[in-house]
């Protein structure tokens, strides 16, 4: 099976559009928000977090961000869009969330004021975090579904293929 064929196939259920719209909007929005409030939520808040080259990053991950949500929202190369954003997340859990989960700051990565710590904390305050982590693990694993330029495209491959 060619490569374009594999990441654009999917047997999902057309209903999957629903997880793309929310995975595809939220995404966008905090990139472009890196830009626009760098200071609360771009450079400034990877400055604090510490990131490196917090002004150097913020951007490019706001950039990823917005280009990886957009995809996933036209269902286009929604597997690979998924990838980077699945790094993303998992990157924002343990720098930002680890340590509200123990209280204390984590392997450098400071503690920010929350109203409680804890495991209570960590679910409160990571509620979006996972959300978005495993919308875009179940976008990796079952593809764009029936609704998607992905399904066109594959469909489209076949035919042309026979």
């Amino acid at each position: 099976m060619a490569f374009l064929q594999r990441i654009t196939s999917t047997k999902a259920p057309a209903a999957t559009i629903l997880i793309r719209i929310v995975v595809g909007a939220v995404f966008p929005s905090e990139g472009i928000q890196k830009f626009i409030f760098s200071d609360e939520v771009g450079a400034g808040r990877f400055a604090k977090i510490p990131i490196p080259n917090a002004d150097t990053v913020a951007p490019l991950i706001g950039g990823i961000e917005t280009v990886c949500g957009i995809l996933i929202l036209a269902g286009l190369f929604t597997r690979l869009a998924a990838l980077p954003l699945i790094a993303i997340m998992l990157t924002a859990i343990f720098t930002t969330k680890i340590p509200i989960l123990l209280g204390a700051e984590f392997m450098g990565f400071s503690l920010r004021k929350v109203s409680y710590y804890g495991i209570w904390g960590f679910l409160h305050e990571s509620r979006t975090d996972l959300a978005m982590l495993f919308g875009s693990l179940f976008l990796f694993i079952v593809g764009a579904g029936r609704i998607s330029i992905d399904r066109w495209i594959n469909r489209s491959k076949r035919s042309s293929s026979k």
